[in-house]
C-alpha cells in the first residue's frame, strides 16, 4: 500500500513539474523584461522568473517572448544530424526537448530529433517527437523551427490530409519563414508524388525550390531557406538534364552559404 502511494505520489510531482531553471529573460506584451532564472510551470501554465530570493510568476497569456541561454549540448548534437550521424545525437536531442519545454530551445532541439528519427527511417518517433510539442503549443504544427520536420514526418507517413492542414495554414499566416518552408514542402511533396521523374523534378521547382531561391533573398531567413531550395534545385535540373542550371544553383549554394550542411551535401 506504501510503495503504491509512494509510484501515486512521484506521478503527481511529474505532473506538476515544469522545465529545468535556465539563465534567460521574458518580455511581457506591455514591454517590460524580466531577467533570471527562467522555467515553466505546467501546472499554472505560466513561466517563472527567479532573481535572488525573489520568485515571480507570469501568465502564458501575457508573455510576448522568453528568450533563454542555449543548451550546453546543442551544438555538438546539432552538428552531429548535419553530418548524418542523427542517432548519436538522438540522446542530447531528446533531453534537451524535455528540459526545455516551452523555453525556446524545444522547438529548436525538435526540429533536429525529428530530422534525426526521418533519416534513420523512422518517421513515427519523429512525428512523435513533434506532436509533443504541439500539444501544447498547436501553433507549432505551421509555424517556426519545428514546423519543417513535423510535414517531414508527416510526407513521410503519407498524412496527406494532416500536412496539407498544416500547410495552408503556412501560407495563410504572417511568419515569412513558414511560407518559405512551406514552398519547399511543396516541392518535397511533388517530388515525392511524381517519384522524382521528369514531370515530377518540373513541378517541384516551379512550385517550390525556385520561388524560395529567387523570392527569399532577405537576410533574415535567406540562410534558413535558400541552401535547401538551392540544393533541391540543383538536382531537379540534373534529372532534367539542365548541367549548366544545375551548376548555377551548386555555384551559389557553395558561394553563399559555403558552411551550410546542404553545401557539405
Amino acid at each position: 500500500m506504501r510503495t503504491k502511494l509512494f509510484i501515486s505520489a512521484l506521478c503527481a510531482f511529474a505532473a506538476l513539474a515544469g522545465t529545468a531553471d535556465v539563465p534567460g529573460k521574458v518580455t511581457l506584451k506591455t514591454g517590460d523584461v524580466y531577467s533570471g532564472a527562467v522555467r515553466w510551470s505546467a501546472r499554472d501554465k505560466a513561466y517563472v522568473v527567479t532573481k535572488g530570493k525573489l520568485e515571480t510568476q507570469y501568465k502564458a497569456d501575457d508573455v510576448e517572448s522568453v528568450e533563454v541561454e542555449k543548451p550546453a549540448a546543442f551544438a555538438v548534437a546539432a552538428a552531429q544530424v548535419a553530418k548524418g550521424q542523427g542517432a548519436a545525437a538522438i540522446p542530447a536531442l531528446r533531453k534537451i526537448v524535455k528540459d526545455y519545454a516551452h523555453l525556446q530551445w524545444d522547438k529548436i532541439a525538435g526540429r533536429y530529433l525529428a530530422e534525426a528519427y526521418v533519416a534513420d527511417e523512422k518517421p513515427a518517433e519523429a512525428l512523435k517527437v513533434c506532436q509533443g510539442i504541439i500539444d501544447g503549443e498547436p501553433s507549432a504544427a505551421y509555424r517556426g523551427d519545428l514546423a519543417p520536420a513535423y510535414w517531414s514526418a508527416l510526407l513521410s507517413l503519407n498524412r496527406q490530409s494532416q500536412l496539407e492542414k498544416a500547410l495552408e495554414r503556412a501560407e495563410k499566416g504572417d511568419d515569412r519563414f513558414s511560407h518559405g518552408a512551406a514552398l519547399i514542402m511543396r516541392g518535397d511533396i511533388a517530388m515525392k508524388a511524381g517519384n522524382g521523374s521528369g514531370d515530377a523534378c518540373k513541378k517541384a521547382l516551379i512550385d517550390g525550390y525556385l520561388r524560395v531561391v529567387f523570392l527569399y533573398k532577405d537576410a533574415e531567413i535567406a540562410d534558413r531557406l535558400r541552401p535547401e531550395a538551392l540544393y533541391k534545385a540543383a538536382r531537379c535540373f540534373d534529372t532534367l538534364n539542365h548541367s549548366t542550371r544545375a551548376d548555377t544553383m551548386r555555384t551559389e549554394l557553395k558561394r553563399a552559404y559555403a558552411n551550410s550542411p546542404w553545401a557539405n551535401k
